[in-house]
């Protein structure tokens, strides 16, 4: 399993009144925001790789953005972003893969040629998926964003050697999590669907993410969760 169960002390967010870290002093340094499921997907790769010494985190506030961010580390001005041997990188997708491959740990891409096949599939299909469910936020969920999680359990069958995509944890399981946690948590609250409902795969996968330590201290508040997405979501139910 992978060295991941350090118990960090999470850094306060920085927001415009913050001056920056001393950049490109040989640091590296993972960009993120704490609600940020696109920043929550190289955090939870960088605590499985049990780089919590080597990649410092450091959460920026994307309500109240510093200057600093986008002048200094990434034109882009969102996260993640990776500050490392003297260059910026970011796009979380591309990120995973970069740090899996750069830095020591766990690996978490797959050496059978079907697993990767497949796998590079599933990561494409990553937008898609993303994009149907929340969509369908505007709309009739059950009805519009049933097929994308159908879609997820019938991939859940492929392999039978685990509970994952692929059947081990690999990077395909952060891309989605992520998002999974969010659209389980609101589409229960708000619509009182639950995405896990005749999808027994999907069940045990959320349920098997949910025990590993690199997850764990990347998720957020339910609360929050539904809090944020009524607000941007409101008067389209």
């Amino acid at each position: 399993m992978a060295a991941s169960s350090v118990q960090e002390h999470l850094p306060p967010s920085l927001d415009a009144t913050s001056h920056p870290p001393p950049l490109f002093d040989g640091t590296t340094r993972l960009y993120i925001s704490y609600s940020c499921p696109f920043a929550q997907r190289t955090w939870i790769t960088r605590n499985y790789k049990g780089l919590q010494e080597k990649i410092k985190l450091v959460p920026i506030n994307l309500q109240n953005r510093p200057a600093w961010y986008k002048e200094k580390v990434y034109p882009e001005n969102k996260v993640p972003s990776l500050e490392h041997n003297g260059k910026v990188i970011g796009e979380s997708l591309d990120l995973i893969k970069y740090i899996d491959s750069n830095f020591e740990g766990p690996s978490l891409a797959p050496n059978d040629p079907a697993k990767k096949e497949f796998g590079q599939e599933l990561i494409a299909y990553t937008d898609t998926f993303n994009k149907t469910v929340f969509t369908s936020f505007k709309g009739d969920p059950v009805k519009e964003a049933g097929p994308a999680f159908d879609h997820l359990e019938k991939a859940l069958h492929k392999f039978d050697d685990g509970p994952f995509f692929l059947g081990q944890f690999s990077g395909v399981d952060i891309a989605y999590i992520p998002f999974v946690e969010r659209f389980q948590v609101f589409l229960s609250d708000a619509w009182k669907y639950d995405i896990t409902a005749g999808r027994p795969k999907l069940a045990k996968w959320i349920e098997e993410v949910n025990k590993i330590d690199a997850y764990k201290p990347t998720k957020t508040d339910p609360k929050e969760l539904v809090e944020f997405y009524k607000a941007r979501f409101s008067g389209q139910q």
